[in-house]
Formats: structure tokens, sequence, C-alpha cells
């Protein structure tokens, strides 16, 4: 769907944007809204900018934005973990295969504090989008800051999952206790 963005001024545009991501089930990409909305990707991120700073709870992925909803039921932990970035990906596949969502990854750096960077990962799909995107950009972990520690919050349906979660991570050798 296109809108007439002739007619569009930045509030209604910030208001459909919102409507999209309300109605959207999955995340949206800054250039998809850039398309519908017919304006910059930058000019997004601008507007995400704004509204942010009015108080609508707007995340951003590697998947694209997304309004943080709290109507599932779940269950959350912090697990702190230690790897090297090639083992990146066996970490998150893991963990999505004992089903719990990778929901950020957290440093500490010495001048900044925390650091956060909100991963949504739930799949094998997302870990692949994920893996994708790092070797398309060339950009690097945040856990690189940190000589590979880093934390990450965990969601799942069930405790048993957190602890399977736990569990995988002692295997592998990535948990730090």
């Amino acid at each position: 769907m296109h809108y007439n963005v002739v007619t569009m001024n930045t509030e209604e545009r910030r208001a459909q944007i919102l409507k999209l991501l309300y109605q959207s089930a999955r995340p949206v990409t800054g250039a998809q809204l850039a398309e519908q909305m017919g304006v910059s990707r930058q000019v997004i991120v601008q507007d995400m900018a704004v509204l942010r700073a009015a108080g609508e709870e707007i995340l951003a992925s590697p998947q694209g934005y997304y309004l943080y909803h709290t109507s599932i039921e779940h269950y959350r932990a912090v697990v702190a973990v230690r790897h090297t970035p090639e083992q990146t990906e066996d970490e998150l596949i893991a963990l999505v295969d004992v089903g719990v969502e990778v929901v950020d990854v957290i440093v500490e750096h010495e001048i900044y504090g925390e650091l956060r960077g909100m991963l949504h990962i739930a799949s094998r799909a997302d870990v692949r989008q994920f893996i994708d995107q790092l070797n398309e950009t060339g950009a690097r972990l945040l856990s690189e800051l940190t000589d590979g520690v880093h934390l990450h919050t965990l969601e799942a349906r069930r405790p048993d999952q957190l602890d399977r979660a736990r569990d995988v991570l002692r295997q592998r050798g990535y948990l730090v206790e």
C-alpha cells in the first residue's frame, strides 16, 4: 500500500508509521517504511527518534522496527557468556533450538557503561539473517569490545526452556558462571 506523500505532512506520516507498526505481526524495515511513505531512509530514522522521544516504545532489531508488546506471558533470564566472533552463529542456533528468543546483547564499556544492542533472534532464519547482515556490512560485534564477554537477555514461554538454554551454553563452554 502506497500513500499520497504530496498531501501527507510530517505528523500524518508519523501517525501512519505507528499504525503500520501496530498492525504488523513482524518487524518492518526502515527501507520498507521509506518506500511506503515516499521518503528517504534517513527521514524514517528521524521519525523513529521523534516517536521514541514522545514515549512510543519502538524497538529496532536486525529484522526492522517493531512495537514492544507485553501481552504474551513469558519468562526472562540474563546469562553471561564468552566466545569468539566465529562461535556467534553456533551460540545463537543453540539458543533458538531450545526455544528461547535472544532479546539483546549487552556489554560493559569502560567509557560509556552499559551498551545494549537489540537482537530479537528467535529462529534459525533470524540467525541466518543476522549472520548475513554481519558478513555483508563488515560490522563488528559488541562482544569484540570486551574480549568476547557479554550478556544476553533470553525470553521463553516456559521456565524449563531457560534452564535448557543455560545447559546448552554450559555444554559448549560459553556460559560464564
